[in-house]
């Protein structure tokens, strides 16, 4: 997905400038949307890009991490995302920084770029072994998170050799935590395989897909909402017939990339009494990864049950 630009081309400066500046002048009002963990003193400070890494890493290192997470506010929109100095000072004192690359998060090379360093950087769209075609959103797939977290439990014990013990066993610990989701996957597809449903964009399809689920909407319409990108006039079309002649059981409706054209889509369905099952991009408030799965997940299984 192709975040909205941010502007940092002021980020050329040497980082310590920016530091001394905010001093300076005072109090910034930004858009971070960021949160932090508090941890025992000598912990791996790390900074996730979004906040469904940041809470795996927690799973993992535990009181051995400081976990910053950038995106974490459900209300923002993440192709509107603006970095900021806040986010540029976190950077700078990161041990490890998480991003999901891809494209997704390009706001985060240039904040690295600002403040090079010998920080260890994990991309997760790299790391991930499920990937499809023009579709970044690779945490959706519950393959790819148990290989992301893999790769983050040997970043630390790079950087905390003593902790390794703790590491493996929390992985472990997370591997089992991941198994509800899949057999919720696998119950729905048992139940529900070749259901005709609806996306507003293309994050869902990282479920979609195992479920067995047969995905009507038109991509080209997905994949313009997911870039931020006013979807072809004919799928909009498409799109609303798919609603109005009851087409879809179901419209999976991204909360978090709203725009006119999905609101009238959710409307729509509304008013034909088809069922709209919300997902975000990313995690909310007092949820963890797998929490978070599985609610929405339920949500799903409910709403094609109807």
């Amino acid at each position: 997905m192709s975040l909205a630009k941010d502007k940092l081309a002021w980020l050329t400066v040497p980082i310590m400038a920016l530091f001394l500046l905010s001093a300076c002048v005072g109090p910034i009002v930004t858009t971070s949307s960021s949160t932090s963990s508090t941890s025992a003193p000598g912990a791996i400070n790390v900074v996730a890009a979004e906040n469904f890494y940041g809470d795996i890493v927690k799973q993992l290192g535990g009181s051995h991490v400081a976990v910053t997470s950038i995106l974490s506010d459900p209300n923002v929109d993440p192709h509107e995302y603006e970095s900021n100095i806040q986010d540029a000072k976190a950077i700078s004192a990161a041990q490890l920084v998480i991003e999901n690359s891809g494209g997704y998060d390009d706001w985060m090379d240039k904040l690295l770029s600002a403040s090079p360093s010998s920080r260890l950087l994990l991309k997760a769209f790299d790391i991930a072994q499920v990937k499809l075609p023009a579709n970044e959103h690779v945490w959706y797939s519950i393959d790819n998170a148990r290989t992301i977290a893999q790769a983050i439990a040997g970043d630390l014990k790079l950087l905390d050799p003593v902790g390794a013990a703790t590491f493996d066993s929390n992985l472990q610990t997370f591997d089992q935590s991941l198994q509800p989701l899949q057999q919720k996957i696998s119950e729905i597809k048992a139940k529900y395989a070749g259901t005709p449903v609806g996306l507003t964009e293309t994050i869902y399809l990282y479920q979609a897909v195992p479920e067995g689920l047969n995905v009507l909407t038109p991509f080209e319409f997905e994949k313009a909402i997911a870039e931020g990108n006013d979807p072809p006039a004919d799928t909009v079309a498409t799109a609303n017939n798919q609603i109005n002649n009851h087409q879809i059981k179901v419209l999976i409706y991204n909360e978090q990339t709203v725009t006119p054209v999905t609101t009238n889509l959710e409307n729509a369905a509304t008013a034909k009494n088809i069922p709209v099952v919300p997902v975000t991009e990313t995690m909310p408030p007092g949820k963890t990864y797998q929490t978070w799965m599985l609610d929405q997940l339920n949500a799903l299984e409910t709403a094609l049950g109807g």
